[in-house]
């Protein structure tokens, strides 16, 4: 006899700004139905079809449902990268995973371990806790998680010490709303209705982006710019508003520092230079221009996309630096929204300290895995990731994969292109399968979801692992406690507010869940001041902070190639559900100047690699930039190559960030 049909509530952890509550079906203990929850009033009645569709991700073909070991005794070996693997137990998998760590530092020191991680769609309990704890204490190298947000997470900080941004709701008070390098209708979705109920009352839609996005056909004003050229626009509109009185100098003077400092450097970017720069048009700047410095309230919206090129640090920090020098806080739908990530001040899973270990550069990975290092890299381990689809240079990582002296364990939801090089491959569970604490960068909300249905099959979760391995490594410690509960009381301190988020219900930070900027949300600087030119900023950019970097002429390199994310992933999650060609877009100029057809077999090439696949003609695309989403998968493309390819391991001026957008491409017939 089937079990009734039972609604139970969760809370999505995946790599969105928005932080969506749940309500789950469950039928016969598996997971038939997702659907917008109410714990979190900003994400209530709808969500995303990445989420609604879920359990197709989470009982695919290629979810992992036991450990994995490669086959290494055959004659000949099976090489990396051929997918013959045997199933394992799980004793039998850590035994040989505790074996070969050991190796490996008595071979080269604990330093030849490496883990490499990018957990955004985890949250506190199965990122940074126990596999922290594990790697920590082993001595491991430290590996710097910069494929994405650190080049805008240091300007936030630096600049405003990451002060909690406006609420989705307020947008609809804004009489202007930029969206800069940010695409919402991709991730991010409950911020859209809001930007159409204020225009649907006279705000103007103010959109930069090298692509006619779904809200760039609606905008008032849209700037394709180049891509990489942020920089040089977001200082020529601050130089105008210095020099045509619209600067707030009595706000600078009093809530800002180094504004004068600021002035001198992008005096030298007049709307004529940035326009040739950015091919654009000036008259088209300054109107764009002169509408934001006009309205009020007016705010903006910056997202990731500038920060993916040589001066992207720079360019984040010229982005947030105008709302300040065009004085738009202090009212409710003025100011800026980009993370809100650090709203809440949760605790600390463990007291464990980072040893002074060496640290590696992920988006080096492969340069780092082909001997650009000493000690080698001996054992890499896996987690929350998929480098081989994620990170630049692409074949060079490849390449580091195949090493057979690399021993590598893959810990994930699906036999991902990475876990195809994999020695051992271990079962993951997903968000539904696990007890998680996660919180909206976007929305103020923090939620607590416990398991809604037992694990797959042989599925465990992060903790569980990590925590035997800290055990079979011989490196526990009186008081560890990686359980569920053990570590909400570590993140949670306040009975009172962990029993509201076992409850189920959302927490909100001391702001509230709308505050306004400079009325009940300050900046958390040391003085409580908008740092316009923060040294510590300011000493890592060569040249100095604001800086640009000019781009290098290609001539056998025309194509600007972009890599944005879309509503089918998120990174490089669901890509397995594709099975269709993802094909590459060109404007249709831009095809017919290389004799090219909408169809046609197409190879995308550079110095670094080539991608082959068929063309699609877009005419929403900028004339002179190609467009490759993120998250593709191997089997999606004809020669197994993604953009990253074709993406130079080069790093941004801030953070040794990923300069996706400095990729430059030809395109031609295959």
């Amino acid at each position: 006899m089937s079990e009734p049909n039972k609604v139970l509530t969760s809370a999505c952890p995946l790599d969105c700004p928005d932080g969506c509550s749940l309500s789950v079906t469950i039928e016969d203990a598996r997971v038939t139905r997702i659907a917008a929850g109410t714990a979190n009033p900003s994400t209530g009645g709808y969500i995303c079809s990445k989420v609604r569709g879920f359990a197709e991700h989470m009982y695919h073909s290629a979810r992992l449902r036991s450990p994995l070991i490669r086959v290494s005794g055959a004659s000949p070996p099976a090489s990396k990268g051929s997918c013959e693997f045997r199933e394992a137990t799980w004793d039998e998998a850590l035994d040989r995973i505790v074996e070969a760590l050991r190796e490996v530092c008595a071979c080269h020191g604990p330093e030849a371990v490496l883990p490499f991680c990018y957990g955004g769609s985890n949250g506190r309990l199965t990122q940074d806790s126990a596999d922290a704890a594990l790697f920590r204490r082993l001595g491991a190298s430290i590996q710097l998680r910069t494929v994405c947000a650190v080049p805008t997470s240091m300007a936030n900080a630096g600049m405003y010490g990451s002060m909690p941004g406006v609420a989705l709701q307020d947008f609809e008070q804004a009489q202007a709303i930029v969206v800069w390098g940010a695409n919402p209708h991709g991730s991010g979705i409950h911020l859209v209705p809001h930007v159409l109920k204020a225009k649907g009352k006279g705000a103007k839609l103010l959109v930069v982006d090298p692509r006619r996005t779904s809200l760039a056909k609606k905008a008032d004003h849209h700037l394709a710019l180049r891509p990489g050229t942020d920089l040089p626009l977001g200082l020529s509109i601050l130089n105008w508003f210095f020099k045509e009185g619209y600067a707030d100098r009595d706000f600078l003077a009093q809530h800002a520092s180094q504004a004068e400092e600021l002035e001198r450097r992008c005096e030298p970017w007049t709307f004529a230079r940035a326009a040739d720069v950015c091919q654009l048009k000036a008259l088209d700047i300054e109107a764009f221009a002169r509408t934001y410095a006009e309205s009020d309230p007016a705010v903006l919206r910056c997202g990731w996309g500038p920060e993916r090129s040589r001066s992207g640090g720079s360019a984040i920090c010229s982005i947030l630096a105008l709302p300040a020098v065009a004085g738009k806080f202090g009212k409710r739908g003025g100011g800026f929204l980009m993370s809100n990530a650090k709203a809440f001040a949760f605790g600390a899973a463990t007291d464990d300290r980072q040893p002074p270990t060496r640290e590696i550069n992920m988006n080096h990975l492969g340069r780092v895995l082909l001997g650009d290092c000493d000690p080698p890299v001996g054992a890499l381990f896996v987690y929350n990731a998929n480098p081989l689809s994620t990170l630049p240079d692409q074949e060079r990582v490849r390449r580091g994969l195949m090493r057979e002296d690399l021993f590598t364990v893959v810990f994930d939801q699906m036999l991902t292109d990475t876990a195809r090089y994999a020695d051992v491959i271990l079962p993951a569970t997903v968000f539904l399968e696990h007890h998680e604490l996660s919180t909206g960068y976007g929305t103020f909300s923090a939620q607590y979801a416990q398991p809604l249905v037992e694990p797959l099959d042989q599925a465990r979760p992060n903790y569980e692992v990590f925590g035997e391995l800290i055990e079979r490594m011989g490196l526990s410690r009186p008081g560890d406690d990686f359980s569920p509960e053990g570590m909400l009381r570590a993140f949670v301190p306040e009975s009172d507010r962990r029993e509201e988020l076992v409850a189920g219900e959302s927490l909100v930070p001391d702001e509230g869940r709308r505050p306004v900027q400079f009325v009940d949300s300050f900046p958390r600087t040391p003085d409580r001041r908008i740092h316009l030119v923060p040294e510590t900023l300011d000493r890592e950019v060569s040249g100095g902070l604001y800086h640009y970097l000019d781009e290098n002429p290609q001539d056998n390199y025309p194509l600007a190639l972009i890599s944005p994310a879309t509503s089918r992933t998120v990174s490089t999650m669901f890509g397995q559900l594709n099975e269709d060609e993802v094909p590459l877009a060109l404007h249709p100029q831009d095809a017919d100047a290389r004799g090219l057809k909408d169809g046609d077999a197409v190879v995308a090439f550079n110095d670094l690699g080539r991608v082959e696949t068929s063309l699609v003609l877009d005419g929403d695309l900028k004339v002179g930039v190609a467009y490759l989403p993120k998250g593709v998968w191997s089997k999606s493309t004809r020669n197994g190559n993604t953009s990253n390819a074709l993406v130079p391991d080069s790093l941004s001026d801030l953070g040794g960030g990923a300069c996706f957008n400095d990729a430059r491409v030809e395109v031609r017939r295959a």
